[in-house]
């Protein structure tokens, strides 16, 4: 297992990396390793609700900045730079054709605990959370992909490689960047964030966070 210290020392270390060493690239199986934490996280259900998309080509970089203000100095100096979209309504819907074939095809469940499952799922949209319009199942689906964001930038922070979480742009304009050079479907996914790696340029600022008798309660 990894040292506690270890373990501590990456979280201390990780910060949002506004400008990276544009001359310091990335291994392939430390990258490979990051994709594999995304790929391995947990969500709602189990669905993994997410894509992503890589982006190495200058060019399509290039046309992200039209619509990506938080982005550009990123864009320009990250070794590698991920979009992560989130599925929408039609994908999600428990009466659709994507999740009873992911239940059968991806999570091998025999048909009468499928059938089972897709009765709580059913029960959970349209009660429980309350998932009544596209928006929202949307929103939901964009709350499931942050926690492979989370494990990628830990898992990049264990192997001394930074990262930043990129939410500024704007989506309509972005997604609509996204089906015309990127072959996205609108239809089926919309983007929910970006995020940045490579290795800083500069030191940081030294962490600030609430102690943690703040932030947490024991009753």
């Amino acid at each position: 297992m990894i040292a506690r210290d270890q373990i501590i020392q990456a979280l201390h270390e990780r910060h949002a990396c506004k400008v990276f060493d544009a001359n310091k690239k990335i291994a392939d199986d430390d990258f490979a390793l990051i994709l594999e934490a995304a790929r391995l996280s947990p969500s709602s259900f189990g669905f993994e609700p997410w894509q992503f998309i890589v982006v190495q080509t200058p060019a399509l970089r290039e046309r992200l900045k039209q619509h990506a203000w938080g982005a550009p100095l990123k864009l320009d100096t990250a070794s590698h730079f991920v979009l992560c979209l989130a599925m929408k309504a039609p994908l999600l819907d428990p009466h659709g054709d994507y999740i009873p074939r992911f239940m059968r095809e991806v999570q091998h469940h025999p048909e009468a605990i499928a059938q089972q499952r897709l009765g709580f799922y059913t029960q959970f949209q349209q009660s429980d959370f309350d998932l009544t319009d596209e928006r929202k199942v949307f929103d939901w689906a964009c709350k499931q992909c942050y926690l492979p964001l989370a494990n990628m930038m830990t898992v990049a922070a264990m192997r001394g490689i930074d990262s930043c979480p990129i939410e500024g742009f704007k989506q309509r304009e972005t997604d609509a960047l996204l089906a015309e050079q990127f072959g996205v479907n609108l239809h089926h996914y919309g983007l929910a964030y970006m995020v940045a790696f490579g290795y800083r340029s500069q030191a940081p600022q030294a962490k600030t966070r609430r102690p943690l008798s703040d932030i947490v309660q024991w009753k």
